[in-house]
């Protein structure tokens, strides 16, 4: 039990840190092609490598696993391409904690003892700390569009529990890895940034392919088949830690003592919840 736990939790944090990683590079594409063709590249091409790989039999899916697969298909690709267009105009840790408010809706809906809320609380603590409230130069549509995300990102965690039930969690991943690539594309499309897409953004977009829906996706199958919704809800508030570390070293994006501040309540909230998850496994 602690072994598997303990595998979880790791495939958890490394999913993290590919996420956020993947995140900044993803950034660097936004003036050139601009989110929206951004979010398409790295969800189609992710889509890609994973059913290459996995070679999922759709035909053998059964109504069920199907309708599952949709709505874990819609989370991914409304989360990725809201939550793109929301770090164009802030800055990649804000955002993050902001949208960290969907998985804290969840470890508040499934907290069951007087400790869970407390980690909870510490957290949301965090997201109404980092928020740069009363600013003038604050975007409050980057805020608006990051909360949305987070709305999604509950949504992919909830469905993505949901679908390991009845499906090998390979193959769910490629699955909703194809529903999201065809519910983005034609945003893409739309767009026109595809348009300006050459080698270098090519071989940009194939890195954040991996590093942010490929590797990721799978390792939070792992971890979310393993762990009670609402462990893995708090869990993934070191998001904002990881956001804010990657923001400031491939980005350059600064923040405030007080928005540090909020990181670091987001991650104690993680941290806490981790360790009162092992004491009560003993």
């Amino acid at each position: 039990m602690h072994r598997t736990r303990n595998f979880a939790v790791s495939a958890a944090l490394l999913s993290m840190i590919c996420v956020q990683g993947g995140a900044s590079i993803a950034k660097q594409l936004f003036p050139v092609i601009g989110p929206v063709s951004t979010s398409a590249l790295r969800i189609g091409l992710a889509a890609l490598l994973v059913n290459l790989i996995v070679r999922p039999n759709y035909t053998q899916f059964n109504a069920q696993q199907w309708l599952y697969c949709l709505f874990y298909g819609v989370g991914i690709a409304a989360m990725n391409l809201i939550f793109y267009i929301a770090i164009q105009r802030i800055p990649l840790g804000l955002g993050v904690t902001v949208e960290f408010i969907g998985p804290l809706f969840l470890a508040f809906l499934f907290s069951r003892k007087w400790l869970d809320i407390l980690w909870s609380s510490l957290a949301c603590a965090g997201i109404l700390l980092i928020v740069p409230w009363g600013e003038q130069d604050t975007d409050v549509l980057g805020l608006i569009l990051a909360s949305v995300a987070g709305i999604f990102w509950a949504v992919y965690i909830v469905m993505g529990r949901k679908v390991s039930a009845v499906l090998d969690g390979r193959q769910a991943v490629a699955a909703g890895l194809v529903i999201a690539s065809v519910l983005v594309m034609p945003f893409a499309l739309a767009d026109g940034g595809l348009q300006q897409v050459n080698s270098s953004v090519f071989f940009l977009a194939l890195c954040v392919a991996i590093l942010s829906s490929a590797l990721p996706f799978s390792l939070d199958m792992i971890a979310i088949s393993r762990l009670p919704t609402q462990t893995f809800s708090i869990l993934t508030s070191l998001q904002p830690a990881f956001a804010a570390l990657s923001g400031l070293l491939l980005l350059s994006e600064q923040l405030s003592l007080l928005q540090w501040l909020s990181v670091g309540c987001v991650v104690l909230a993680s941290l806490g919840t981790t360790w009162c998850g092992r004491r009560n496994l003993k």
